[in-house]
C-alpha cells in the first residue's frame, strides 16, 4: 500500500511538472509577431530609384534604457556602396537590423524611395535585402541546402545555387568535398564534413548572393578569412554589387577603402562622412582609427 501511494503521488508531481512545460509551449504558440505588413502594402521598388533615408531615427532595444542610436540621419543612395565604420557599440549592426526591419525605430522613420519602410510588404522587403551577419548560422544540411537557405523557394534550383557559390568563392570549397553539393556539412550526421571558420563564412556569403537582392548588406562577414581570401571576396563583392545598393561593415580599413562613401559612427550618430582620402585628410576620428591600425603594419 505504501509503495502504491508513493507511486501515485510521484505520478501526480510529474504530471504537474510536465504541465508547466505545456503551459510554456502553448504560450509560445500564442505569440504573434510585433512587426507585420500593413493591410495594403506597397511592393518593393525594382530597381531602387532614390535610395534609403534615415530621418532622425532613434532606437532602444526591448527592456533597455540605453539608446542604441538616436537622432540618426543618413542617406544611402541607390547604386552606391557605403561603408559603416566605428568603435564597438556605435550602432552599426543596429542600423542593419532596422534596415532589414527586424526592428522598427522607436523614434523617427526610415524611407525607401520616399515611402516609410513600414508601408512595404514585409516578405517582399526581406526578399530583396540580402544580409550576412557576423554570427551566421551553420546549418547541418548539405552544402547545396546551406546556400539554398538564402532563398527557400529556390532550394531545388541547382543552377542558381551553383552561381551563388561561384560569386562567394564557395564553389572551390564544395568541389573538394567527396559528394560536392550533396555533401552533408557538420559532424552531427554520418559522413558529415566539417569546415573551417573561413570556409563556413564563404558558404554563408553564398546565401546573400542566392537572393539576388536589390540591397546587399555585409556585417563583418570576413572576420575568419585570411588576408588573400578577404581581398578576393571583397573584389568579387564590388564587381557583383555594381548597380545595387550595398552596405559594408568592417573594422579593417583595407576593406573599407573600396566603398564609394564612408560613414563614421559615434554614440549612435554619424560624426563624419566622405571618401577614404577625404576622411584621412580631415584628421578626425576616422584618420585616428586608420593611423592606429596602419601603425601595426609598419
Amino acid at each position: 500500500m505504501r509503495s502504491l501511494l508513493e507511486g501515485l503521488l510521484l505520478g501526480f508531481s510529474q504530471i504537474a511538472g510536465q504541465a508547466l512545460y505545456l503551459e510554456d509551449l502553448f504560450s509560445f504558440f500564442d505569440v504573434r509577431p510585433s512587426i507585420a505588413s500593413p493591410p495594403k502594402p506597397r511592393p518593393f521598388p525594382q530597381p531602387l530609384k532614390s535610395g534609403i533615408v534615415f530621418e532622425n531615427v532613434g532606437f532602444r532595444y526591448p527592456d533597455s534604457d540605453r539608446w542604441a542610436v538616436r537622432h540618426l540621419s543618413l542617406t544611402l543612395k541607390a547604386g552606391e556602396i557605403v561603408a559603416l565604420v566605428g568603435e564597438n557599440g556605435a550602432g552599426k549592426t543596429t542600423i542593419v537590423k532596422l534596415l532589414a526591419r527586424l526592428y522598427d525605430p522607436t523614434e523617427g522613420r526610415i524611407l525607401l524611395d520616399g515611402c516609410d519602410l513600414r508601408e512595404y510588404d514585409l516578405t517582399d522587403l526581406r526578399r530583396h535585402i540580402g544580409v550576412i551577419f557576423q554570427d551566421f548560422v551553420r546549418f547541418h544540411f548539405t552544402a547545396g541546402e546551406n546556400i539554398g537557405a538564402g532563398r527557400i523557394e529556390a532550394t531545388s534550383d541547382r543552377n542558381r545555387i551553383q552561381q551563388a557559390a561561384e560569386r562567394s568563392l564557395a564553389d572551390r570549397i564544395i568541389q573538394r568535398l567527396p559528394h560536392g553539393y550533396d555533401q552533408p556539412l557538420g559532424k552531427r550526421f554520418h559522413e558529415g564534413a566539417d569546415l573551417s571558420g573561413g570556409e563556413w563564412q564563404k558558404i554563408a556569403i553564398g546565401r546573400a548572393y542566392m537572393r539576388d537582392a536589390e540591397v546587399l548588406i555585409l556585417d563583418e562577414p570576413t572576420a575568419a578569412l585570411d588576408a588573400r581570401s578577404e581581398y578576393e571576396v571583397f573584389q568579387r563583392f564590388r564587381d557583383l554589387s555594381a548597380g545595387k545598393t550595398a552596405v559594408l561593415i568592417s573594422h579593417r580599413f583595407s576593406t573599407v577603402r573600396m566603398a564609394d562613401r564612408i560613414l563614421v559612427l559615434g554614440n549612435g550618430k554619424v560624426v563624419e562622412a566622405g571618401s577614404h582620402e577625404e576622411l584621412v585628410a580631415s584628421g578626425g576620428s576616422y584618420a585616428e582609427l586608420f593611423e592606429l591600425q596602419a601603425s601595426g603594419y609598419r
